[in-house]
């Protein structure tokens, strides 16, 4: 098997505190060797190798892990978005006009568009991804859409419990019963995660547990969306149950930050989608001050979040959610493979998966420095160049 190096590292970000200075790991002129899939080993600059991508002095950094993006579905909600900023409140029900349309969409018409948005994603420095349903909100539509996710990402989150759909309106316990039945042995199969919005206007409580412990006797990792729009049971129920991650996290009590304080489950920040929707931004340096394990997300989707650039979330995070830019770096690359209970992603460490990022940049805090400036040169997936931008990185 032939190695790849990415070589003349001016500062190499490994997010592996052991492997270099400060809580990052920052390791200063280094070469990093890549066999197949896996990072081999860190070097000094200059080693040999059968490959080799020239840093150019650049820094270089684990690839983001986006654990919450809904990348399936059809049409967009521009519209909204623009009423929105002309100060119409955000409202969950234009989660209906999408499941509409991506019902009408064909399977090829919704592979073509969610693979752009990976595309897009991979230009934008995102290695890996979770992919959630929730845009069919019936059997057969929820299995088409797993199973296309699961053409993207291994990390494939069935949600059926996004909102009631419209033909069981004031029917919801008769739609959670469908969720929990049916459309669940359906998606099953191509699902890791189950996942369930936990808001007003979307499951309550007990409604909510109904999906997350028929998820869990399924076999699959339990998610929850909570706290967004009020605050809410949506953290409580997460922490009592176990789940990876609870996100949104936009209204938070006392009692549930120090319930997330006391658990494994992550809190992961959605600050795009506090932007789009006007809602206030969360207190992100109370929940890291308090020992909260925190991750970043893009939530891509059409309605509230229609964006894959990581890089404006770490903006937002920094300006916005109190975070200092090594914090939000963290949460975007290994807090974000915490999110996912994952340990092969997010950190560049001898057996991790070999996905890194070339920036176009000294040092990651460019990222916040300049915002909305493309400072991704390159991005490489399982040693392989997904994204390579020759004007960035000098090539040739």
């Amino acid at each position: 098997m032939s190695t790849l190096v990415i070589d003349n590292i001016g500062l190499l970000v490994t997010c592996e505190p052991a492997l270099g200075e400060g809580p990052l790991g920052v390791v200063r002129n280094a070469a990093l060797v890549l066999d197949g899939s896996r990072v081999a080993a860190i070097e000094p600059a200059g080693v040999a190798a059968d490959e080799r991508l020239d840093a150019g002095g650049r820094c270089v950094i684990p690839g983001f892990v986006d654990s919450h993006t809904h990348l399936v579905f059809a049409g967009e909600r521009s519209e909204e978005f623009a009423a929105r900023m002309a100060g119409a409140p955000y409202a969950a029900g234009g989660i209906r006009e999408t499941v509409a349309l991506t019902r009408a969409a064909s399977g090829p018409e919704l592979q073509a568009a969610a693979w752009a948005r990976r595309r897009e994603a991979l230009r934008a420095g995102i290695t890996h991804l979770e992919i959630k349903s929730g845009y069919a909100l019936e059997v057969a539509g929820e299995q088409r859409l797993c199973e296309l996710a699961g053409r993207l990402t291994d990390d494939v989150t069935f949600l059926g419990a996004h909102v009631v759909p419209a033909e069981f309106e004031g029917r919801a316990d008769e739609y959670v019963e469908l969720v929990c039945g049916p459309m669940l042995e359906a998606c099953r199969p191509h699902a890791r995660w189950i996942d369930v919005f936990c808001e007003r206007g979307a499951f309550d409580a007990e409604q909510s547990r109904r999906v997350l412990e028929a998820g869990r006797r399924a076999g699959l990792g339990l998610r929850v969306h909570g706290n967004q729009l009020w605050p809410g049971p949506g953290v409580q129920l997460a922490v009592e149950l176990g789940a990876a991650s609870v996100d949104h996290c936009t209204h938070l009590s006392d009692a549930d930050i120090e319930a997330l304080a006391g658990s494994e489950t992550v809190a992961t920040l959605l600050p795009a989608t506090d932007f789009s929707t006007r809602q206030p931004y969360p207190n992100g340096r109370r929940l890291i001050d308090a020992g909260v394990s925190l991750a970043l997300a893009t939530n891509c989707n059409p309605g509230s979040s229609y964006t894959t650039s990581m890089s404006f979330c770490l903006a937002l995070a920094v300006r916005e959610l109190g975070l200092t830019v090594e914090e939000a770096l963290w949460a975007a690359t290994r807090g974000g493979a915490r999110a996912l209970r994952r340990t092969d992603v997010g950190h560049l460490a001898p057996g991790a998966r070999s996905d890194a990022v070339v920036l176009a940049a000294p040092s990651p805090a460019h990222l916040v420095y300049r915002p909305g400036v493309p400072l991704i040169a390159a991005t490489v997936v399982e040693a392989q160049a997904a994204w390579v931008d020759p004007e960035l990185l000098g090539a040739d």
